[in-house]
């Protein structure tokens, strides 16, 4: 909400509100507020005139100041409460929004913003009931289009996946140059069953042809970057993700060990905050660049600016994405990747990596992106993203399947319930009354509310699931991992299967049946399975589903066996391969450069485009079929070898030995308190970052555990250290 009419009783703040001169408002309320500290008008435009100018944390000062004088003007803490939101503060937002509502409680607006606030905080119950207060107030057309924006993202999350769609469509009909009614509808649509693979890329492509048309006319022809087929080429990757997000899972490890003979690694931020994941992502890449809060032309500049050759888009149609800045292409060459299972539906972006079993043989027209395959599958999971070294602590460690303790089965999932539609529940009550006595475990948000939980049960009920057999778990991210120690067989929604939760599933060595479908974002787990080895779990068809699921749980002892060895089934795979998976990437990259520069060369003429790589290939520089050498990021701009790290490594563990020995005190082994200890910790989670399982970082991060008495830690370590060097993982 804008500032408006604060400023008459002083018409130079109103003449410098007016003509939008920041800095002169700025310069005027502060001469005001030194003559009279409670004016209302200039407390109310110092932060907004600040936070136009960007100074995000001076313009949070002046609303903290100016709310300790006024805390009960509307205007002033909507205001204030926006550039919380912006910042991604969105607790700290919500009471002053609370307040607003009661205020003005016959205001859209303040409903809206209230919606959008509990959105990110995952308060869906209030947001959904805020969205339908301001469509009930709402008395004109972007009024009404803000509220039916915030009432399809909590639907969504409520799982009324179609009711959010319809919100979209009536949206995009009273708004059609909304780029964020399209973006939600495409993210919705996936988890509707009727909704198939050729109408979610008729969606895709609608969103496209109203934003792309204008842009076209101005794109570059990006003639300064060609030169050398092999030359080092700047890599950009372009992602709101780049934090505590599932995107994660699958990408840092691509940023740590892509091959930096060949690629210089950028990264374009779009989230207004970081948190530690952010931090260790700006020490894998090269460049770390924030975009967020700029328009998506200026962002389009910078990236412009930075000469980037290939752009890798991480989002796609999810929240805070980056597609009206690829629209403006900054780079020439420009690729989708992981965020979103289906088409971008931009001409803009060339390419999206995918795999020949994921995206199989004629599904090509779903995409207006070339689909480049690669010969592993699409993605490489790395655990634990969250806390990286907690991958080695014993209770994230196989255990037996419950069903030996339990005497009974436990089927679970602990996917996004909005996945969870009444055609997955309904099928998932036949796998219950296929197999007597089980249970299954759903877990989810809001589960902690006793009224949603109580709903969720009543929905379960009339799609025959038992309340009796339903256990609702609250999600909780203290929780995750830990879940997967009371489910022996996981059961994978579908349209929209699992991504990240179906690796995490595997990983913590529980076998999952998923249902075979006919485009990206139904096939993630038949491409996952089959990479793994277990094409027996995928199901054709429901019958088929039921009879996987039940066959699994036949037998207790074959199902325990399972889960104590799938593990290393799954980190030996192709699924976890992160050596494998950077070549097969870095090689996909050099395919499309060395494609475009024959196009740039050869214009409309594929014969010669093809004859100009062929007289390229020879000239590969050898050097390049040795394996990299590994690196280690230690902090933003300073990269080094494995090996000097490792030496590093061990020079500070020598002093650490020198030092004084930790200090006990009765019986409890002590805290690591010595700097020199700490710093041998610090350093080795450093380099497993950069390389999970390396040896030598694990056996010093066990000697320092063995130092302060921490037995049972140090022998987790000292197993894998010695596991990752039977398997030759050391690295050099």
């Amino acid at each position: 909400m804008q500032s408006k009419n604060t400023a008459q009783d002083d018409p130079r703040l109103h003449a410098a509100l007016a003509a939008a001169d920041w800095p002169s408002l700025t310069r005027l309320c502060r001469q005001i507020l030194r003559k009279n500290g409670r004016h209302l008008g200039a407390h109310r435009l110092l932060g907004f005139s600040l936070h136009k100018q960007r100074e995000f944390d001076t313009a949070l000062k002046a609303y903290q100041q100016a709310y300790a004088y006024w805390p009960g003007d509307a205007e002033l803490l909507i205001n204030y409460a926006n550039i919380l939101i912006e910042q991604a503060r969105n607790y700290d937002a919500l009471p002053h929004l609370e307040k607003v509502c009661e205020l003005r409680p016959q205001q859209a607006v303040a409903w809206i913003k209230l919606a959008e606030c509990c959105y990110l905080i995952n308060l869906h119950g209030k947001g959904f009931d805020a969205s339908q207060k301001a469509l009930a107030l709402a008395d004109s057309m972007p009024l009404t289009v803000g509220a039916l924006m915030q009432s399809a993202i909590h639907r969504r999350e409520l799982g009324q996946v179609r009711e959010a769609v319809q919100d979209c469509e009536k949206a995009i009909a009273l708004s059609p140059s909304d780029p964020g009614n399209y973006t939600n509808r495409l993210l919705f649509m996936l988890a509707d069953p009727q909704v198939d693979a050729a109408q979610l890329s008729a969606a895709a492509r609608q969103f496209g042809s109203v934003f792309e048309p204008p842009l076209r006319p101005h794109w570059p022809r990006f003639e300064a970057h060609r030169g050398s087929p092999w030359r080092r080429l700047k890599i950009g990757f372009l992602s709101p993700d780049f934090r505590m997000h599932a995107v994660m899972y699958s990408v840092e490890g691509l940023l740590a060990q892509l091959d930096r003979r060949q690629f210089e690694v950028h990264a374009f931020y779009l989230f207004p905050k970081g948190d530690h994941v952010t931090e260790r992502v700006e020490c894998h890449v090269d460049h770390f660049v924030r975009l967020a809060g700029f328009s998506p032309e200026q962002q389009a500049d910078t990236i412009r600016a930075q000469g980037i050759d290939i752009l890798v888009d991480l989002a796609g149609h999810t929240g805070n994405n980056g597609l009206l800045i690829l629209a403006h292409k900054p780079a020439p060459v420009q690729v989708s990747w992981l965020g979103f299972p289906a088409t971008t539906g931009l001409t803009a972006v060339d390419y999206k990596f995918t795999d020949e079993i994921t995206d199989p043989p004629g599904v090509d027209d779903q995409y207006t992106e070339q689909l480049y395959r690669l010969p592993t599958l699409f993605a490489c999971y790395r655990p634990m993203s969250r806390n990286p070294l907690w991958r080695y602590q014993p209770r994230y460690q196989v255990r037996p399947s419950p069903v030996m303790d339990n005497g009974f089965i436990t089927f679970g999932s602990c996917n996004n319930l909005g996945k969870l539609t009444d055609e997955v529940l309904a099928l998932w009550g036949h796998v219950l009354a296929a197999v007597p006595h089980s249970r299954l475990l759903i877990e989810g948000k809001n589960f902690d509310r006793p009224e949603f939980a109580q709903a969720y049960r009543d929905r379960c009920e009339g799609l025959g699931l038992p309340p009796s057999r339903l256990e609702l778990v609250p999600l909780s991210q203290d929780n995750q991992y830990l879940t997967y120690h009371r489910i022996d067989i996981a059961l994978d929604p579908f349209p929209l299967t699992g991504g990240t939760t179906t690796f995490d599933v595997l990983w913590m060595a529980v076998p999952i049946v998923s249902m075979v479908g006919e485009s990206f974002k139904s096939r993630m787990g038949v491409g996952m399975l089959s990479y793994l080895g277990r094409k027996e779990w995928l199901a054709e068809g429901p019958d088929d589903y039921v009879r996987i699921a039940s066959g699994l749980a036949a037998d207790a002892q074959a199902l325990n066996a399972l889960r104590l060895s799938l593990r290393s089934e799954v980190e030996n795979s192709a699924l976890m391969r992160e050596d494998l998976y950077c070549r097969h990437f870095g090689e996909g990259l050099r395919v499309m450069w060395l494609k475009w520069l024959a196009q740039m060369e050869h214009p409309d003429d594929a014969q010669a485009q093809e004859q100009a790589i062929q007289s390229w290939l020879p000239q590969f520089p050898q050097e390049w079929e040795q394996p990299p050498v590994l690196g280690v990021g230690l902090k933003p701009g300073q990269r080094v070898s494995l090996h000097a790290a490792h030496q590093s490594l061990q020079n500070l563990v020598e002093k650490a030995r020198a030092a004084s020995p930790p200090r006990r005190t009765g019986e409890s082994a002590p805290r690591i308190t010595d700097r020199h200890w700490i710093a041998v910790t610090e350093l080795a989670e450093k380099v497993l970052n950069a390389v999970p399982h390396d040896p030598v970082a694990l056996a010093c991060l066990a000697e320092v555990e063995h130092a302060h008495g921490h037995t049972e830690f140090a022998v987790t370590y000292l197993q894998y250290a010695t596991q990752a060097m039977g398997m030759g993982l050391e690295g050099s």
